[in-house]
């Protein structure tokens, strides 16, 4: 085994500026200092062991002669540290003879009459793997069983068991000897320690001593509950005839005091059983646990242990019943963990307590009604949009709950009122029993908005869906909106008028004035100033005055709707209709004359002007298929879309759970083998182990649940980093773990010579920092080894990794060899995720995003959809848009995507490109994607990869470019 392969249990940091002495340097402070000399020598050795110095067998026995019989505590502890990293063999793997005198030592410590000298050597005996040095210890290590401090008891059994677990000749008696001790022993560490050991070593045992105390678990220590539940549930795993025996225990722990046993006493229930007196009690103390806990990560991990109950359908309809408890969670100050909450609260509400839910979250809002910071302002989005889902999902409650959203249209966060301006028109367009009381709320909450976009959506929604008769009442909102016309006049006029400011100053006596106590008071001799302000002037009126001239072009068409609407309730020609058409032409022909006065600073859009001088045409000559396209036409398209929308919501409902993992059906293959507990054998598993698949997770080893990949199998992944000419081959496996790169380096030696001190010297750019330095080796002719370094990564960006090969030849006079290797770059697609968000958050992190980068394209790829599909799996993307927004041939396609970064980065994309000659299908694509980030090095590190996406096929093959 190399040196570079040597077990490791202890991780000391080595600071960069520390300056190793030499040996003849250490020797002399072991030989004539004090203990804090030697201690400082013998930090100074340790770091030059670790970092693969060599060392001679003169400065062990150096330590041996100075440092061992030393009564210093804090010079015992560090030498414990060095005996654990100093190699204890030769190189023919026989033990060194100078550890038979450290074993010496050892056996006098395990017999020192300080406790924690006794307990830190048993600790340090737990990593010892030479049982040449453990035997002579062994009736030590049984007298510190008997020990009156807890301290050293404790780790006797630790040392107990790993000994027994690694060489199990030296101490065969293990487990009666534990379970003696834990029948008297009565420290709850010390019991940890010992039914933990008789857990993993001898669960007979185990379950013999807990069948005996079964009724006192309560009153054990939390550290051996849950010990308990572990052991629980690894029995009930093997043998599920066994569970009726032990569920009543694990039903006692969920009222343990401690809240870690109670996350594993629910977490076993639920696996132990699917009884719904089971999943309720488990479900309520994960609801417990997050009112309770103060920590938002640890709220956040139940609550997605309460979301995968639910995605059973027979968990689901138990947790419906604990909406209102579920709920109880909304008061914690976590924006995330209220946002998941809702959600989840949302999917389980039902017909029974959805107006309770209502009723709660009118509290919320009114709650959040006081403080106007941002995350209280992202919460008040979160509720509306809870709101807005549970009234189209539960008609029934949507008269109480209107009034309460009608409120959020002036609200001053103007996404909380986009939300309640989609929820109206949704409702209006589902719910035509209430469409008379939504558009009357809408009416009465429209002279308030504070936004233009808000104020503009809301009269559209008025005028799209009110009926003929309303048409008047909808352009009497209008004129009142806008104040005055013309526009141009009346504001000149008001600026011929002087302003003012009317202030009344009230005399007062000017004689003294005397207090109740016969003192005088000062007083002043003017009275408080009163300021008669100008009125205020109308929304629309101060929108447009704002440069606001985009509302003017909307405000057409909704003209154009008015109009037509009432000339069908009226008559082309009569009297009234003209008189309308004629009160809607001069409304738009004063925004015209607004807009090109120059009262206002704003430069008004042509195309805004176009819009307007168009509507006034076709009012005024009453062209009848755009009559129709501004009317039915216009309608029947928003009812499509809005049909649309409602379907692929609740595709996206069955597809994904609250928490974005796929949810289970309860379906069963038809091929599926139908297991009877009866004919299964004791010793037969169901399901998976999940304290072994949680630990494989923790390690990185657990299995990938894709269908077998080359490119995500080990080979895929191996880069060439020397030729097969240079005198050391080298190639590297590259394995990323989260936050973690682990290279793994082959490096074989292809000369006759031996190779001594070959070290792999690595340096990076970009976010990434090595972690340790990788020790030297000793290469044989032909010889090879492995070599392994820790990378971690801090940001989504192009990491490169630099490496070369420093070697020195056995007998050689000459300098140091060096072979450069190839540089290794890391691939942003590991730490990318798609990622899922709504049109307005969309919008909103646009706007938002500081950094943009605008990437060209150019591909061979023809078709639309095709291309798009490419740059979405090249890139681990989500396609936002929806399939019915992008289907059809039209030669041009424009769509959003969006990506999460596990370091919680969010990358947005929009790919807008069209057929050079739409006619022709052989025509390449052109355009442009914008991708915008939160941070520089994510935006322009998505843009290389859509840069290198565009170039290479499907497959990963190169295709060359396009011809001219």
């Amino acid at each position: 085994m190399s040196s570079g392969e040597l077990p490791c249990y202890t991780l000391i940091h080595v600071p960069s500026d520390a300056e190793l002495p030499s040996e003849t340097q250490l020797r002399e402070k072991f030989e004539k200092g004090g203990d804090k000399e030697r201690t400082e020598a013998l930090k100074k050795l340790i770091y030059m062991v670790l970092n693969g110095e060599k060392t001679s067998q003169t400065m062990l026995m150096y330590v041996i002669r100075f440092c061992l019989p030393s009564n210093d505590h804090t010079l015992k502890k560090t030498l414990l540290i060095f005996w654990e990293c100093v190699p204890k063999t030769d190189s023919n793997g026989k033990l060194l003879h100078e550890m038979i005198l450290v074993c010496d030592a050892y056996r006098k410590d395990l017999q020192h009459p300080n406790e924690f000298v006794r307990g830190s050597t048993l600790r340090f005996l737990c990593k010892l793997r030479e049982p040449e040095l453990l035997e002579p210890l062994m009736p030590a290590i049984r007298t510190c069983l008997e020990h009156r401090h807890s301290y050293v008891r404790r780790n006797a059994v630790c040392a107990i068991f790993t000994i027994y677990k690694n060489f199990e000749f030296l101490i065969p008696d293990a487990p009666e000897l534990v379970t003696e001790y834990l029948e008297t022993e009565q420290d709850a560490s010390c019991k940890r320690n010992a039914f933990m050991m008789l857990l993993h070593v001898d669960q007979a045992r185990a379950l013999d001593y807990l069948s005996g105390c079964i009724d006192q678990v309560g009153s054990f220590g939390d550290i051996l509950q849950l010990v308990i539940v572990e052991l629980i549930y690894k029995v009930c795993h093997n043998n599920p005839n066994e569970c009726a025996r032990f569920i009543r225990c694990v039903y006692n722990l969920l009222q343990s005091q401690s809240p870690a046993v109670r996350y594993e006493a629910a977490g076993t229930l639920v696996t132990l059983t699917n009884a719904p007196a089971a999943v309720k009690a488990a479900a309520s103390a994960y609801i417990d646990l997050i009112v309770k806990e103060s920590d938002n990560n640890v709220k956040l991990i139940v609550l997605d242990r309460l979301v995968q109950l639910r995605n059973t359908s027979s968990n689901e309809k138990v947790l419906q019943g604990l909406v209102m408890d579920i709920l109880r969670v909304l008061t914690s100050p976590g924006l995330e963990v209220r946002k998941k909450t809702l959600n989840l609260a949302l999917d389980l509400v039902s017909s029974r307590n959805v107006e309770d839910m209502v009723m709660f979250l009118k509290k919320e809002i009114n709650k959040t009604a006081t403080e106007s910071n941002d995350e209280n302002g992202k919460y008040r989005q979160a509720l509306v949009k809870t709101l807005h889902t549970a009234t189209i999902k539960f008609p029934d409650v949507a008269s109480s709950i209107i009034p309460v959203l009608m409120e959020f249209l002036s609200d001053s966060n103007e996404t909380a009122a986009a939300y309640v301006n989609e929820f109206v028109r949704e409702a209006v367009h589902k719910l035509p029993n209430l469409k008379t009381a939504i558009l009357a709320s809408l009416r009465e909450g429209i002279p308030s908005i504070q936004s233009p976009n808000i104020f503009m959506s809301a009269l559209w929604i008025l005028a799209t869906y009110c009926d003929a008769e309303g048409s008047l009442e909808v352009l009497r909102l209008i004129k009142q909106s806008l104040g005055d016309l013309p526009l141009v006049d009346t504001e000149l006029a008001e600026q011929d008028q002087p302003k003012q400011e009317e202030v009344e100053q009230k005399k007062v006596p000017s004689g003294p004035k005397v207090t109740a106590d016969g003192t005088y008071a000062t007083q002043t001799a003017l009275s408080s100033t009163v300021v008669s302000k100008k009125n205020e002037k109308p929304p629309l009126r101060r929108f447009l005055l704002n440069g606001e001239f985009f509302l003017g072009a909307s405000l057409a068409t909704i003209l154009a709707k008015l109009a037509q609407q009432f000339t069908e309730l009226n008559g082309v020609g009569s009297e009234r209709s003209n008189r309308f058409r004629a009160e809607c032409m001069l409304i738009l022909a004063s925004i015209i004359h607004l807009a090109k006065s120059g009262l206002i600073s704003h430069q008004v859009n042509e195309d805004d002007l176009d819009r307007m001088g168009a509507v006034i045409k076709i009012i005024a000559q009453g062209i009848p298929g755009l009559d129709e396209q501004y009317g039915d036409a216009c309608k029947k398209s928003l009812e499509l879309m809005l049909g649309a929308k409602s379907i692929s919501r609740l595709d996206a409902a069955d597809k994904l759970t609250t928490s974005g993992s796929a949810r289970s059906k309860d379906f069963v293959e038809i091929d599926k083998t139908i297991n009877f507990t009866q004919l299964l054998a004791k010793n037969n598993q169901q399901g998976e182990n999940l304290y072994d698949s949680s630990l494989s997770q923790a390690l990185g080893t657990a299995p990938k649940d894709t269908k077998f990949d080359f490119s995500s199998s080990k080979l895929g992944k191996v880069i060439q980093l020397a030729g097969f000419s240079d005198p050391i081959y080298a190639e590297a496996y590259v394995n990323v773990n989260q936050y973690d790169i682990v290279l793994d380096v082959l490096i074989v030696n292809q000369t006759s010579d031996t190779l001594q001190n070959v070290s792999l010297e690595l340096a990076t750019v970009g976010d990434l920092k090595l972690v340790d330095k990788p020790t030297p080796v000793t290469l044989a002719p032909n010889d090879f080894s492995n070599i392994k370094a820790t990378v971690k990564v801090a940001s989504t960006e192009n990491g490169v990794i630099f490496s070369t090969i420093s070697y020195d030849v056995r007998g050689s006079t000459s300098d140091r060899n060096c072979v450069y290797l190839q540089d290794i770059k890391i691939d942003i697609m590991d730490y990318i995720v798609p990622g899922n968000i709504t049109d307005t958050e969309f919008r909103q992190m646009w706007s938002d995003f500081e950094w943009e980068n605008k990437v060209n394209v150019m591909t061979p790829i023809r078709d639309l959809r095709e291309f798009l599909n490419h740059l979405s799996t090249s890139t681990n993307m989500k396609v936002l848009t929806g399939d019915a927004a992008i289907e059809g041939e039209c030669g041009f396609l424009a769509a959003n995507l969006c990506a999460h970064s596990i370091f919680g980065e969010d990358a947005l994309a929009n790919v807008s490109v069209e057929k050079a000659l739409p006619m022709d299908d052989s025509s390449p694509i052109v355009g442009h994607i914008r991708i915008r980030a939160k941070s520089q090095g994510m935006c322009l590190t998505l843009g290389d990869k859509l840069s290198s996406a565009m170039r290479s096929r499907r497959d990963g093959q190169p295709i060359a470019a396009p011809s001219a």
